[in-house]
């Protein structure tokens, strides 16, 4: 009985902490914030975004990690007023910009830098100041990747990257908000296989990473701590939505969609590279991403989604989504794991053919059982090789236009084989 108190009580402070950041980094006087998060760019735009508040009382000091520490800064967090109307300005490059927050706080930086440094790519530092008394200083980030060569790489994070169980309520709300960090387990392979999307084919491209997720701007921080213990790449994190958290709104805002918007502006920004989409089958990546495809013909080459769901609803979906891939000339994979979709990316020059050994390593480490090969389907077979996977291991799944998409025959044959469990 007194270990299970201990653990509620630790899950307890686990909850309010995580609920608390970011308190504890006021930089101005009387509790101001100037909170940037990483953004992206190309030589010619940036984007960033970030958010001025004002939190109550003197940060806490630093390993007080008790439960009364923490319900603390969880009411310094709830209480916390947004600043609307705060000027913020931004340099880089050359260039300068100044912006308004909006009525949450938030603000956000798009700037045509006049010139970057020769030869240089990667993070790029952006000097922001708030107006304030005395002002109030931070620097942002922004990715911009080498000359245009290689491709941008846009990934979901839930169910996608690590394991949220957003297609089950329960178990997503569990592992947002007890399980930190270190303990939320990355999906097998994962790890590998961004790092060689990030890679390229001869190990020197730095393609874009950009993640984006359905969880608020609060777990911002805790995020970029699992992508750095796991070793996946880091990338901005562009969340959709602010959960509003406070005494007059306690519960979440209701989510609105704009993962569209946000990959169409990348699509706009970087539009001399090729994209890959990578997503789950659980939630709406399949409509999303079929969109995506059909109103930009020959931007992506390949669209991989992590099967997480055998719902029907979800199967004809997916299956709507090959149709729409194939019409455009794509390539979709509906992948067991990474291993399926590492294979997949070294065809088609994506990736260096050997990172499909190490991620075949890492996936194996796990000790999750696998299906040994991709069955190669036509679109209108594709639900039909889904449902007849049978047992604990889904198939994965190509619907490659280069192939033709596959023949029927070809789709009955490897449906006989998955039904008979080989």
């Amino acid at each position: 009985m007194a270990a299970r108190k201990r653990g509620v009580r630790r899950a307890a402070i686990r909850v309010l902490k995580l609920l608390a950041r970011p308190v504890r980094r006021a930089q101005g006087r009387g509790g101001l914030v100037l909170e940037p998060y990483r953004g992206y760019g190309s030589r010619d735009e940036i984007f960033l975004i970030g958010r001025v508040f004002r939190q109550s009382h003197p940060d806490r000091a630093a390993g007080d990690d008790s439960l009364r520490a923490a319900l603390r800064d969880t009411a310094r967090r709830i209480a916390r007023r947004t600043l609307p109307g705060a000027r913020v300005t931004a340099r880089f490059g050359g260039a300068e910009v100044q912006v308004e927050t909006d009525a949450d706080g938030y603000f956000r930086i798009t700037l045509h830098p006049v010139a970057l440094p020769a030869g240089e790519a990667g993070w790029h530092a952006v000097d922001l100041v708030l107006e304030a008394e005395p002002p109030v200083r931070a620097r942002g980030q922004v990715f911009i990747p080498p000359a245009a060569r290689g491709c941008v790489v846009v990934s979901d994070i839930d169910d996608t990257v690590m394991r949220t169980g957003v297609a089950n309520k329960l178990r997503m709300l569990w592992r947002l908000f007890v399980e930190d960090a270190e303990t939320r387990v990355a999906f097998p392979g994962v790890a590998a296989l961004y790092r060689a999307l990030y890679a390229g084919p001869d190990g020197t491209q730095a393609n874009p990473m950009l993640y984006v997720s359905r969880a608020p701007w609060g777990l911002y921080e805790m995020l970029s701590e699992f992508f750095t213990i796991h070793g996946i790449p880091v990338g901005p994190v562009l969340f959709l939505r602010e959960w509003g958290l406070s005494w007059r709104s306690p519960l979440p805002r209701r989510a609105e969609d704009h993962k569209r918007a946000l990959i169409a502006h990348m699509l706009a920004l970087y539009h001399d590279r090729p994209f890959v989409l990578i997503g789950d089958s659980g939630q709406h990546d399949p409509e999303v991403y079929g969109r995506i495809v059909a109103e930009n013909p020959g931007r992506v080459s390949a669209v991989y989604i992590r099967n997480v769901s055998r719902e029907a609803a979800r199967i004809a979906e997916i299956e709507r989504l090959a149709e729409t891939v194939a019409a455009a000339g794509s390539r979709l994979v509906i992948a067991a794991d990474s291993a399926a979709i590492a294979a997949h990316a070294a065809a088609l020059g994506l990736i260096a053919p050997e990172a499909v050994a190490a991620v075949a390593a890492e996936n194996a480490a796990d000790g999750t059982p696998r299906r040994a090969d991709a069955t190669v389907a036509a679109p209108e077979d594709l639900g039909a090789v889904l449902a007849s996977g049978g047992g604990t291991i889904p198939p994965s799944v190509v619907i490659d236009a280069d192939r033709g998409g596959g023949t029927r025959e070809a789709a009955h044959h490897a449906r006989d084989r998955n039904s008979s469990g080989t």
